[in-house]
């Protein structure tokens, strides 16, 4: 009995041996073949060199540009008065009729911004019952906050 059960096993152990030591050969041969593409694929120079004349076009740059490009362009604008800080409870206890200290003195010069930027300060006047402002400054771009 341990006859017939060795000799089945040991067919089995011999037979599995080899095909154990066939596949990893196979996947080895596999992992080089691969590996040798992706460096193939690293080392071509499959990438084109970009040209820069392609950006100009081909009519090239117009020989004049003017400001009535810029004529119809939207800009915010936004005059400050003054600022403050205040806590919740004291914000929610303004009425009609409440009044908010500002951090400038009337008389002194407000802050004029175009798209968030400080470009100028002028003074409020009143004219034909409506507020103006008259640019009294023009602020510099090393002193733009």
């Amino acid at each position: 009995m341990s006859d017939s059960t060795s000799t089945p096993n040991a067919a089995a152990n011999a037979s599995g041996g080899s095909r154990s030591s066939q596949d990893s050969e196979s996947l080895l041969q596999q992992a080089e073949v691969a590996l040798k593409e992706v460096e193939d694929s690293l080392r071509g120079p499959k990438v084109q060199k970009y040209r820069l004349e392609e950006l100009i076009g081909e009519g090239g740059p117009p020989e004049k540009v003017s400001m009535d490009l810029l004529r119809d362009v939207t800009l915010d604008l936004k005059i400050e008065l003054g600022r403050t800080r205040m806590h919740l409870d004291e914000i929610l206890q303004l009425r009609k009729g409440s009044v908010v200290t500002l951090d400038k003195l009337a008389g002194d010069p407000v802050d004029i911004y175009v798209n968030g930027r400080l470009v100028a300060r002028g003074e409020v006047l009143v004219l034909n019952d409506n507020f103006c402002v008259r640019v009294a400054e023009l602020v510099g771009s090393d002193a733009i906050q």
